[in-house]
C-alpha cells in the first residue's frame, strides 16, 4: 500500500473530508490536514477525528491552524505567516497517511504556489475527489488534465453524493479513468455510518489502489 497519498479535490466544499473519513476508515489509515483556515472550532481534523475508529490515534494536527475563513494564501496574510510547503514536516506514522489538501487543485497556498505544487513537490500519489453538479464535468476534466500534466499520479477517482450515471460514464470514457468508489450523502453523519460505507467499499477500492500500485 502507499505509504503516503494526497486527498486532492475539483473544487472546494465537494467532500473531500467525509471521503477522507471513509478512505481513511476502509483503508486503515491516519489521516492529516496540513492546512486549516477558519472552523477552527469545528475543523475538518476534529471532523474526522470523531467519525473513525481511534480518531484521536489516527488523525494528526494541522500544521497551519489560520483564524481567517479564506483560500490559505490570504488566511495566511491575515494572520501574518508565511506557509512553506517545501519545510513541511509530514507526521510519522507506520499507516497509509491520507494528506487532505485545501480547496481545489490550483487553490492558492502561498505567492503564486498551488496545492498542486505541493502534490507535485512531494511526489505524491493522489486520489481524486469530485461530485455531481451542473459544471462537475468540466471542473474533472479540467483538474485531470492539470494533474496528468504536471505527473500528478491519480491512483483514483471517487465521486460524493447523489450519483449521475450519464456524467460519470463521461467522465470516465473521455479520461480513460475509472471511478473506484462512490461515496453518498449521509442522511446522519455519524462513526457508524462512515463505517458501513467503508465495508461497502473496501474490498474494490484495495484492489483499484494495488492495481494501480503494481503498474
Amino acid at each position: 500500500m502507499y505509504k503516503q497519498i494526497a486527498i486532492a479535490g475539483i473544487h472546494t466544499g465537494i467532500g473531500k473530508t467525509i471521503a477522507s473519513a471513509v478512505l481513511a476508515e476502509a483503508l486503515a489509515a491516519d489521516y492529516w490536514k496540513p492546512i486549516q483556515a477558519g472552523e477552527l472550532d469545528n475543523s475538518d481534523t476534529k471532523i474526522v477525528s470523531s467519525l473513525i475508529s481511534n480518531g484521536t490515534e489516527r488523525v494528526h494536527p494541522e500544521a497551519f491552524r489560520l483564524t481567517q475563513p479564506m483560500s490559505p494564501h490570504a488566511a495566511a496574510e491575515a494572520d501574518g505567516v508565511v506557509i512553506d510547503y517545501k519545510t513541511l514536516q509530514f507526521p510519522d506514522t507506520d499507516k497509509t497517511l491520507l494528506i487532505e489538501t485545501a480547496g481545489g487543485l490550483l487553490s492558492p497556498l502561498y505567492g503564486n504556489m498551488t496545492m498542486a505544487d505541493f502534490i507535485s513537490f512531494n511526489k505524491l500519489p493522489a486520489i481524486l475527489v469530485s461530485s455531481n453538479y451542473l459544471g462537475s464535468i468540466n471542473h474533472t476534466l479540467l483538474t485531470i488534465e492539470v494533474m496528468k500534466r504536471r505527473d500528478i499520479q491519480i491512483v483514483a477517482l471517487i465521486m460524493c453524493g447523489n450519483t449521475n450515471k450519464a456524467s460519470e460514464d463521461y467522465i470516465e470514457n473521455y479520461s480513460g479513468i475509472p471511478i473506484a468508489a462512490s461515496i453518498p450523502f449521509f442522511e446522519q453523519l455519524t462513526g457508524d455510518a462512515i463505517r458501513d460505507c467503508a465495508i461497502n467499499i473496501k474490498e474494490g477500492l484495495l484492489q483499484h489502489l494495488q492495481y494501480e500500485q503494481a503498474k
